[in-house]
């Protein structure tokens, strides 16, 4: 797989396509370039070494919407079987921008929600770009009560750049079925695992993400706004994302230094879209791991380590006066 290259990697491209052409001409002429085709292949490890050990919070942000990386429906189909999608929040009708249903991983039953995009205009529409709509929330908190009352684990893959902000979803109360959901997932008697796979965009992906544990893909970002939100309002201009970016510490090492979130699971070189069966392969590990840590847990205790989590978010330092 060759997903269309970013900005940033195109160097790399170019490189790529250098070596390639040598081959051809080496095949076709039945020349040996054995010494020049070593050289650009160290030239080339060396590159991808250095752009993507060092990479910026907003070419992450990049990785995160490349259009060729993998989407919740993916990972559900490599790292859990037996799916059964539910349909309807029971008040208003279906979202299809939240999947939601009953699986099985690693031989347990557990209940996976989460936000799915289009890779076309037509699945795009039908997903509406992976911004849900009320019901959509209300659905997840429906298949989330069912797993607490079956005794379930709950699996949530957060993938959006947020709740959709239009008119019929304002009528229909998009803020009160967030902080309904965040106020009921902290309730929830049963273990909770949310992981960032690409997208973590403002209260649309925090509306699922009330967690035991919090994990995010190594390239993927969460944050309480877009870059060019950000942008937007303090420097009054879009063009200003990759500084907000930076200065909204969004990325998968930055919220694992503030503790915001528990573990950054591996991407393969380039990013999951180069790789899905490797990406979902340590996603489907860490998802067990959590499992098996969190599956002796009484409910009792799960709740109150659950409330101390969020508790001990914003915690601010100031160096005393002088």
């Amino acid at each position: 797989m060759n997903p269309a290259p970013l900005e940033f990697e195109k160097p790399i491209l170019d490189l790529q396509l250098q070596l390639d052409e040598l081959l051809k001409k080496s095949a076709d002429q039945s020349m040996d370039v054995s010494a020049e085709a070593t050289a650009i292949r160290e030239k080339l490890d060396q590159l991808k070494e250095t752009t993507y050990r060092n990479l910026t919070a907003w070419q992450r942000v990049q990785i995160a919407r490349h259009p060729a990386r993998p989407y919740m429906l993916d990972y559900v189909n490599l790292c859990f079987s037996e799916f059964l999608e539910v349909h309807g929040d029971r008040h208003t009708g279906d979202d299809h921008a939240m999947p939601a249903g009953f699986a099985t991983i690693g031989g347990r039953k557990v209940v996976v929600i989460g936000q799915q995009k289009g890779r076309d205009t037509k699945e795009n529409l039908k997903r509406n770009f992976g911004c849900a709509h009320p019901e959509g929330y209300r659905k997840a908190l429906r298949l989330m009560r069912l797993a607490e009352k079956f005794q379930l684990p709950i699996i949530s893959l957060i993938d959006t750049p947020g709740a959709y902000p239009g008119v019929q979803s304002e009528e229909r109360n998009i803020a009160e079925a967030i902080a309904f959901n965040l106020r009921e997932m902290m309730t929830l008697k049963t273990p909770i695992i949310a992981i960032v796979l690409g997208e973590g965009g403002s209260g649309g992906a925090l509306g699922i993400g009330v967690a035991d544990r919090v994990l995010m893909l190594e390239n993927a970002y969460y944050s309480v706004i877009s870059p060019e939100g950000c942008a937007a309002i303090l420097w009054k201009h879009r063009q200003h994302a990759p500084e907000a970016a930076e200065a909204l510490k969004l990325t998968a090492p930055d919220l694992a230094r503030l503790g915001i979130v528990d573990e950054v699971i591996v991407e393969p070189t380039g990013g999951a879209h180069y790789d899905l069966p490797a990406t979902a392969a340590h996603v489907k590990d860490a998802i067990l791991r959590h499992l098996a840590a969190l599956q002796s847990a009484k409910p009792a205790a799960l709740l109150r380590d659950r409330y101390a989590k969020f508790r001990r978010f914003g915690v601010v330092e100031e160096a005393a006066s002088a």
